[in-house]
């Protein structure tokens, strides 16, 4: 959507209200005005004149009224405006009567954020206006959340919000037909629409919100994020082990030495971690579907897999481990609660991307929707959420660093900074929704699932290499060996098959929703690997005898 067209909707829906001169919705540049095909209720808004406290758990705005005339029209027009932070709220309270409203969202966030986030909301003057006395956070795997949307409209409770789980899982949503089209013209949605003037159209070259084809916003970023790894410096140099760089590094055998009984590394389970699984698909696109298959393999053999990104996180915190795969917010919090962290986003290997927020179709509480999802994206509202010091994301919205919090957190307007400048990939987004259940559940068979045989297989190969004992010629490979994608009967056609590209995109959609393929491949999968595996062992012994390298 073109930025100026958002702000003179804005501007008109100011004018429509009856402010006729307004200082806060007035754009640097006179706007194209169109006209508005309804009118609703009255509201304005000013700058506000103070500034909220600088502990986010309380953040509440104070309920003064604020009087705004205008000298440059005849006859003069007031308008009041209790919440000057929120000038679109009065507008909503105008909009429904329904009171004693629990919201429910559903959610790929952390505790840390849902807990902070349902204290500060429910005690913000945008819940207690509108009569919102309880929210409700529903906490699944990604690939869960249709059956859970589901479930819930056909038990008379249909979930309000989504929030959070990157734009693959919200375009998989869109496509799927669960998320509501924000309409530039309809009034509700105006409050929306204001606070998405503040926000940049794209953030390092990716979109920070989606528009159709009909020019409807279907979901907006609430937060930014980059993807990288996060490093202990502490347990690297007691392990005298090299800082790694680039994605490719974390599959240098070097990390494998103390293997198996310590792993250097931790990663997440790719079906219980979105942000994980984010980080596998960049290396797939950023190294190529062969060679990334190679890296993601020798990675998972050099970790400990945890079923949950923040406990791969944590172990870096207290230094289990020496690196973790991890999304950028987490380093941050790493950083803060060990010193001896540092989270490094590989250059020109990374992607920058705004994570989601929607409202779901079927939403019976509309106008509370609307305001939870307005006051995310607000400054003095959810945006002060990130700037937390036990979550430290990024806000979407840079007026969050005008505020007194924000000019606290110069430590993350720099990150920000940093990562708007990052040498990043064109991540394509299309191919992730074509794809990603198989990248998903063929990570899981093969690299989880059959991950001891992996692991063990890998730490004598890479310790037999390092040690001299076969050659660079045999240690490549067994790499290759054990690595290559899959050969195995699709059981949809009984033909044989290898696990390449264009396989993955064919059987995506049946992987998701067909019980009997997921259970086939998933089981294929699993033993082929292992059998894999262990005969690389047979492999390793030839290598070590001096044998000549199998041709073919």
């Amino acid at each position: 959507m073109n930025k100026a067209l958002i702000v003179g909707l804005i501007v008109v829906f100011a004018v429509v209200v009856g402010v006729a001169s307004i200082t806060l919705w007035t754009p640097s540049t006179t706007p194209t005005t169109t006209s508005a095909t309804t009118s609703p209720t009255t509201t304005g808004a000013t700058t506000p004149t103070t500034l909220p406290t600088t502990s986010v758990t309380s953040v509440t705005t104070p309920t003064t009224t604020v009087v705004i005339t205008s000298s440059t029209t005849s006859p003069q027009t007031t308008t009041v405006v209790t919440y000057p932070e929120y000038p679109w709220l009065d507008q909503l309270k105008q909009l429904t009567t329904e009171r004693n409203v629990k919201l429910v969202v559903i959610t790929r966030h952390e505790q840390s954020i849902l807990t902070l986030t349902k204290n500060v909301f429910l005690k913000s003057p945008v819940a207690k206006e509108l009569g919102i006395v309880d929210i409700q956070f529903i906490s699944a795997p990604a690939e869960l959340w249709p059956d859970y949307i589901e479930k819930a409209k056909k038990a008379g409770t249909p979930i309000d919000v989504a929030w959070g789980g990157g734009p693959t899982l919200f375009n998989n949503l869109d496509v799927e037909g669960y998320l509501l089209p924000i309409n530039q013209r309809d009034p509700v949605f105006q409050a929306i629409y204001y606070e998405l003037s503040k926000i940049p159209e794209r953030i390092a070259g990716a979109e920070s919100y989606k528009v159709d084809g009909n020019g409807n916003i279907r979901w907006i970023g609430a937060s930014v994020s980059s993807f990288g790894f996060t490093v202990n410096n502490l347990r690297l140099t007691q392990y005298g082990l090299p800082t790694p760089q680039k994605w490719e590094d974390l599959a240098r055998p070097e990390y494998a030495v103390y293997l198996p009984s310590i792993p250097m590394i931790s990663i997440a389970d790719p079906t219980m971690s979105t942000s994980n699984t984010r980080i596998f698909e960049i290396i797939l696109q950023a190294k190529g579907w062969e060679e990334g298959w190679r890296i993601l393999t020798l990675l998972a053999a050099n970790s400990i897999v945890y079923s949950g990104s923040s406990d791969a996180r944590d172990a870096v915190i207290r230094g289990d481990v020496a690196i973790g795969t991890t999304i950028d917010f987490y380093g941050y919090m790493a950083q803060y609660a060990n010193p001896n962290c540092r989270y490094i986003a590989p250059q020109g290997e990374t992607i920058v991307n705004a994570d989601p927020i929607a409202i779901l179709k079927d939403t019976k509480h509309l106008v509370h929707a609307v305001a939870f999802v307005a006051w995310v994206l607000n400054e003095y509202g959810g945006q002060q959420i990130w700037l937390d010091k036990d979550i430290n994301r990024l806000p979407v919205n840079p007026k969050t660093f005008d505020t007194l919090m924000g000019q606290q957190r110069l430590d993350l307007k720099q990150a920000l900074e940093e990562t708007l400048n990052a040498q990043s990939i064109q991540f394509n987004e299309t191919l992730s929704s074509n794809w990603v259940y198989s990248v998903i559940y063929y990570f899981k068979a093969t690299l989880v699932s059959a991950h001891d045989d992996l692991q063990a297989t890998w730490a004598q190969i890479a310790q037999a290499y390092l040690n001299g004992k076969i050659s660079r010629e045999w240690f490549e490979y067994l790499v290759r060996y054990i690595s290559s994608p899959l050969t195995f009967k699709d059981p949809i056609t009984g033909n044989t098959v290898s696990f390449t590209l264009d396989y993955a995109v064919s059987v995506n959609n049946k992987l998701a929703k067909d019980a009997s393929v997921y259970q086939a491949l998933m089981t294929q999968w699993e033993q082929l690997a292992r059998e894999r595996y262990r005969n690389a062992l047979n492999l390793l012994k030839d290598a070590m005898a001096g044998k000549p390298i199998p041709s073919g």
